[in-house]
């Protein structure tokens, strides 16, 4: 099954070891199907996602919400999510 829309995510890592602490962002991506929305390790049916909203941040970028039944959601974008925010909210019927 291929996706419908997708959305690149900027996710922080830290490692730690017994000397230093490492940071690095890693780019991943929200893939929207038919039926679910997924991340590198999460799945969300449609069925359980409520809504989606945007909050910009100054110097660009935003978080993009992801609210479920499970609860809330956050993911840094970089570039603007409104069309796939609209198709997700398309499917769900918002």
């Amino acid at each position: 099954m291929s996706y419908i829309a997708k959305q690149p995510y900027n996710k922080v890592i830290r490692e730690m070891s017994s000397v230093e602490l490492k940071k690095y962002t890693e780019t991943r991506y929200l893939y929207l199907y038919q039926d679910k929305i997924t991340t590198k390790y999460r799945e969300f049916p449609i069925s359980e996602i409520m809504d989606l909203s945007f909050k910009q941040m100054q110097g660009g970028g935003g978080i993009l919400f992801l609210h479920t039944n499970h609860g809330v959601y956050s993911y840094h974008v970089i570039s603007s999510p409104a069309a796939f925010i609209k198709t997700c909210k398309h499917l769900i019927g918002k």
